[in-house]
C-alpha cells in the first residue's frame, strides 16, 4: 500500500530552506478553530505583501472553505480532504503567509467560550506556536499548512503478524495490516495496543512452540551465515565511505524530499509520477557518485547513519512512486488528479483496484513484482464517503 501516504493538515508552514521538518500542531485544534482564507485575491495578496493583517479582513470577506464545501463535517472533515482543500485554495492564489498557508482562527471560540476555556484546552499548543512563529494565537489567527505525516504502507505480515522471513514478526505501524487507504487519528495507539495486547500473545507462541526442538547450536555465531551478514554490512559502509564526493547526506535528502513533496505529494498525476521516477534515478546516481560522509566508520558517526537510512529512503521513494503510478484511481490518501469527480472529490475504481498492492523488491535497477491481495468485505457494504450532507 505504498501509494497511500497521509498528509497532516495542521502543521506550521514552511518559512525557509533551513527547516529540518515541520512542526505538527495537534488536530485537536480543529475542534474549536475555524479554517479560512480571504475570499478576495487582492486581500490575500495584500496579506502576503504585509500590507494587511488577517484581523483586517471582516467576516463577510472570509472564505471558511471547509464549512462551505463540507457542511456536514466542516472543519472536522478527514485529514486527506482537509489537506487537499488547503492546497487547492493556495494553488488558486488565496494562500497567506508565503502563499502556502491558511488560517486557523480561534476568535470565534474565544467569543463563544471565553479565553480561559480556550487556554485550558489548548494553552500548551498556543504557547508552542507563539515560541515558533512569534505570533499570539489568542489575538491573531494561526497559520497552518499540510505536511507529510505517515505512510499507510508497511511490511507484509500474515494474520499472526509474521513477515515473509520465518521467525521475524513486525508489530505496530511498521506493518500494513490495519492501515488501508485511510489512516485514522489515534490508530498509531490502536495498532500498537491491538498488536501488543491482543495478537502477539496468541500468535508468537505458535512459532516458539516449535523452537524447543531446535538445537542451540543452530544459533552459534560461528556459522558462515553470520560472517556473510557482517561482511555485507561492512562492505556497504566501506562503499559509502569511499565515495568522498561533495554532497552531505542532508543535501541529497533535501533534494529527495522536494521531489517527493512536489511530484508524489497531495495531488499526483501521470506526468508528475513519471517525472518523479526519472528524477529519483538522478538523485540515486548523485548519492552513489557525489556523497561525502565526514568522520570515520569506526566511531559513532551520525552522518554515516544518515547516509545508510537515506540509501533505504531512495529505494522506498521509488517504490512509492511506482505504486502511485500503478493505481489509476483516487482513493483515500492516494489522489490522482486525473481521477476526481466534477466537484473535486476522490473517484475510486473498485472494479479494478480493490486489493492491497504488495511489491516484491527485485533490485534497484529491476522492475518490482506486484502481488495482489484482494479485499473482500462480508460484514459491511462498500460505500463512497460523503462529508457534504
Amino acid at each position: 500500500n505504498l501509494a497511500f501516504t497521509q498528509i497532516h493538515p495542521t502543521c506550521i508552514p514552511v518559512h525557509g530552506e533551513d527547516q529540518s521538518k515541520l512542526t505538527l500542531m495537534s488536530e485537536s485544534l480543529r475542534n474549536d478553530g475555524r479554517i479560512w482564507v480571504p475570499k478576495k485575491k487582492e486581500d490575500a495578496e495584500a496579506i502576503r505583501a504585509g500590507k494587511k493583517k488577517p484581523t483586517d479582513i471582516p467576516d463577510e470577506d472570509r472564505d471558511f472553505y471547509l464549512e462551505r464545501r463540507y457542511p456536514a463535517f466542516g472543519n472536522l472533515c478527514p485529514r486527506d480532504i482537509a489537506s487537499r482543500a488547503a492546497k487547492e485554495r493556495c494553488d488558486a492564489g488565496f494562500g497567506v503567509g508565503t502563499g502556502n498557508a491558511v488560517y486557523l482562527d480561534f476568535k470565534y471560540a474565544i467569543e463563544r467560550l471565553g479565553a480561559d476555556v480556550v487556554r485550558d484546552r489548548y494553552g500548551n499548543l498556543f504557547d508552542m506556536y507563539q515560541m515558533i512563529s512569534d505570533d499570539n494565537p489568542y489575538e491573531t489567527p494561526m497559520m497552518i499548512f499540510p505536511a507529510s505525516h505517515y505512510t499507510m504502507g508497511g511490511i507484509w505480515v500474515d494474520y499472526e503478524l509474521q513477515t515473509s522471513v520465518k521467525g521475524l514478526f513486525a508489530i505496530g505501524e511498521c506493518n500494513f495490516s490495519d492501515h488501508g487507504a485511510n489512516r485514522l487519528g489515534a490508530s498509531a495507539l490502536m495498532q500498537g495496543l491491538a498488536d501488543g495486547y491482543f495478537v502477539l500473545p496468541y500468535t508468537l507462541q505458535n512459532y516458539l512452540s516449535d523452537q524447543i526442538k531446535v538445537s542451540r547450536s543452530t544459533f552459534d555465531t560461528k556459522h558462515p551465515e553470520f560472517d556473510e551478514a557482517e561482511k555485507g554490512v561492512r562492505d556497504r559502509i566501506a562503499r559509502l565511505m569511499a565515495i568522498k564526493g561533495t554532497k552531505s547526506p542532508d543535501q541529497i535528502h533535501k533534494r529527495l524530499g522536494h521531489i517527493m513533496w512536489n511530484l508524489v505529494g497531495m495531488g499526483r498525476t501521470l506526468q508528475s509520477l513519471v517525472k518523479a521516477i526519472e528524477e529519483l534515478k538522478e538523485v540515486r546516481k548523485e548519492f552513489y557518485t557525489d556523497l561525502r560522509i565526514v568522520g570515520s566508520a569506526d566511531d559513532l558517526n551520525t552522518e554515516l547513519e544518515k547516509a545508510l537510512r537515506l540509501e533505504d529512503f531512495l529505494v522506498m521513494a521509488r517504490m512509492m512512486a511506482i505504486d502511485a503510478l500503478h493505481r489509476n484511481e483516487s482513493c483515500g490518501a492516494h489522489f490522482r488528479e486525473e481521477y476526481q469527480t466534477a466537484d473535486g472529490e476522490a473517484k475510486r475504481d473498485d472494479e479494478h483496484y480493490m486489493y492491497v498492492s504488495c511489491w516484491k523488491y527485485t533490485g534497484d535497477d529491476e522492475k518490482p513484482i506486484l502481488l495482489k491481495e484482494p479485499l473482500k468485505y462480508e460484514a459491511i457494504q462498500v460505500q463512497t464517503r460523503n462529508y457534504k450532507s
